[in-house]
């Protein structure tokens, strides 16, 4: 079995690391600009010239034709898998039903996702989604994509998060923004066609941040 270390440059495996650290973050990769500044390079081509290293290697793919267009490959042994709880489904477009904050536990879930352990690390509460609509596209999270959650009550300015709006009785997926005026949350597609949400907070319930995301391949 090939060691990284085997194959890539010091710079390479920093930025292929920074892009795992990334989407385990965001949920979502890293454009150039974020590993020029993240990895310390010195300009958007010397990072493009290591990307293309990278994606030689099978480490990425990179899509070119969207934003963000860049996609881990599990190249380094088979990992450990770690069987999450598939918790249905969630809107990313208009918000449809799912079970409620006291029945979302991994013991009501019929099926489960195997997932690599770097996905969960050492997290708690971590569950799965399957995302039904496009708004958020833009964010790389398809129609039919699976989104891996972990069970939080609040999240930061502009984190995925899969929020409750509790006098409708349905969830979305959406970035999540308090706004600075009033006593409201903007509910933000990733989808310049499709319009923002605002929901006042007291309605609002985030149950879950978006930490990675399985895409359907078709």
């Amino acid at each position: 079995m090939a060691k990284i270390s085997d194959t890539l440059s010091s710079r390479q495996e920093k930025i292929l690391e920074f892009i795992q650290n990334y989407v385990r973050s965001h949920g979502i990769p890293p454009s150039i600009r974020d590993i020029v500044a993240g990895c310390g390079i010195s300009s958007t081509s010397v990072a493009d010239y290591n990307l293309k290293h990278l994606e030689r290697l099978g480490f990425i793919r990179r899509h070119h034709e969207i934003s963000r267009g860049i996609e881990l490959v599990e190249k380094v042994g088979r990992p450990c898998p770690v069987a999450l709880p598939l918790m249905g489904q969630i809107a990313a477009g208009r918000p449809i039903p799912v079970p409620d904050s006291e029945s979302w536990n991994a013991s009501a879930a019929a099926e489960t996702v195997e997932v690599p352990d770097a996905f969960v690390a050492n997290r708690k509460n971590v569950y799965a989604l399957k995302v039904k609509g496009t708004s958020m596209i833009d964010a790389l999270i398809n129609d039919g994509d699976v989104v891996i959650m972990q069970a939080v009550q609040s999240v930061d300015n502009g984190e995925m998060a899969a929020v409750w709006l509790k006098a409708e009785k349905e969830a979305t997926l959406k970035r999540f923004y308090r706004e600075k005026k009033g006593n409201k949350v903007r509910l933000q597609p990733a989808n310049s066609q499709m319009p923002p949400i605002f929901a006042d907070a007291s309605n609002v319930e985030v149950q879950g941040r978006v930490i990675g995301v399985i895409r359907k391949l078709v």
